[in-house]
């Protein structure tokens, strides 16, 4: 009976071998935790998807979307990260055979004890049920109105000054205007980055780089690298680098702030950080740290395409404005149109996940992850265009390659989720 048994266990490893003639080894939870890339060599990296292991320990640094990303999984389930991030799954899979090494043993549940069973489960339906909906299609004449009044705007801003002057006033009205393409603009760079503007990921990327590199004068890849990251594991401490601002400029989160406290570390004065904060990372983070890092990563990975695409813009923008404004009057221009630009984007951005709780990664389900990191803001037609529809965060999360358009339809089914679990699902 012994040697039956071992010889039916011999016979289940190697079935399924994605090589044909490796033995597929079986593994618990327990072993998959030990291997997430902390504590002494040899850092082990393995997460798995759909029941699979995965040996991630050479490709991460290889992994298109950064290694971070990759690694934040390292240890844990992957599946739903994996689903919502990956457009062609089908071609991906076929990458991911090389790095399969087993799978999970036949004893062990295919959710980690850590994550919400049934959640998952009905989430998953969700996605299903969203999917023959129709709502991760996008109505690409949505996009193309939303280019076609940014490149007006854009337009416009440069036409007020050729033809009104250069005095006070017209400068005032231009720097608005070219505000408001410019961050419309993000928007529009934030739908392609997510690859939900086109169905083909390949024109997706391209007029990405279009709408970041020309249009803005950032990498496309840069922000790609550190956006997934967020929407991997938002308001992660050390894994999402939107909070990276804990503990040099501010604290955030309590539980963070309590630990900083037993600590007794202080970087800055705490206790009056509402005051500074509207005078440092509203108007500032644009002009200073993104200016700088954007170019920083862009070299340093020798992103060479998008630094190409980047200096078309500053080409254009020292150009058209150059004839117009003098250099001292050009270089404050561009600066507090950088300014206007960072105030109104942070506001939106953080406004839907710095009230939200910020901690460590607790390897939640992911549902979970995203409801307890973002909140949502009221919607109005004002709000929609305002913030791009990212008050929709909670659904933009849950689905971020889902078009903007289709947050709305999609609102009601997340609320009937969240009711049935006793999840709070939290608007403004």
């Amino acid at each position: 009976m012994a040697l039956l048994r071992r010889a039916r266990e011999v016979h289940e490893e190697q079935d399924g071998d994605p090589e044909g003639g490796r033995a597929l080894r079986r593994f618990t939870w327990e072993e998959i935790g030990q291997r997430s890339g902390r504590g002494p060599a040899p850092q082990e990296r393995w997460l798995v998807i759909e029941r699979k292991v995965y040996d991630i320990s050479q490709f991460y640094r290889r992994h298109p979307g950064g290694a971070r990303l990759i690694s934040s999984h390292a240890g844990q389930d992957a599946t739903d990260a994996f689903v919502a991030f990956h457009v062609d799954k089908v071609l991906v899979s076929k990458y991911l055979k090389s790095l399969q090494i087993g799978e999970l043993a036949p004893d062990q549940p295919s959710i980690e004890p850590t994550k919400n069973k049934m959640l998952v489960k009905d989430f998953r339906e969700l996605r299903a049920t969203v999917e023959k909906m129709g709502l991760l299609e996008p109505n690409q004449l949505f996009f193309f109105l939303h280019l076609a009044h940014i490149l007006l705007l854009d337009t416009a801003a440069w036409l007020i000054l050729f033809y009104f002057g250069t005095s006070l006033m017209p400068i005032i009205v231009s720097l608005v205007v070219l505000t408001i393409s410019q961050i419309q603009a993000s928007w529009l760079q934030h739908d392609l980055g997510h690859l939900s503007v086109f169905r083909a990921t390949k024109w997706n990327q391209l007029l990405h780089k279009f709408v970041m590199c020309h249009l803005i004068g950032a990498s496309a890849k840069w922000w790609n690298l550190l956006h997934s990251r967020h929407h991997a594991k938002p308001n992660c401490f050390r894994k999402d680098p939107d909070i990276d601002m804990h503990p040099f400029l501010f604290t955030l989160g309590k539980k963070l702030s309590v630990e900083l406290g037993i600590k007794k570390k202080k970087y800055m004065p705490y206790n009056h950080q509402h005051k500074y904060f509207f005078i440092t990372l509203p108007p500032l983070l644009f002009p200073t740290y993104f200016q700088c890092h954007t170019f920083y990563i862009a070299y340093t990975k020798r992103y060479w395409v998008d630094l190409a695409w980047m200096l078309t813009f500053y080409i254009r923008f020292f150009f058209t404005y150059g004839s117009l404004l003098e250099i001292k009057s050009l270089l404050a221009y561009f600066f507090i149109l950088r300014m206007l630009e960072s105030s109104w984007f942070v506001w939106v951005s953080q406004m839907n996940h710095i009230p939200m709780d910020i901690y460590y990664d607790n390897n939640l389900d992911w549902v979970s992850t995203q409801l307890q990191a973002t909140c949502n803001v009221e919607q109005s037609l004002f709000n929609d265009w305002f913030t791009g529809h990212l008050n929709f965060q909670i659904e933009h999360h849950l689905f971020p390659t889902m078009p903007r358009h289709n947050y709305w339809k999609v609102a009601p089914l997340v609320k009937s989720l969240c009711a049935k679990h006793g999840i709070e699902y939290q608007s403004l």
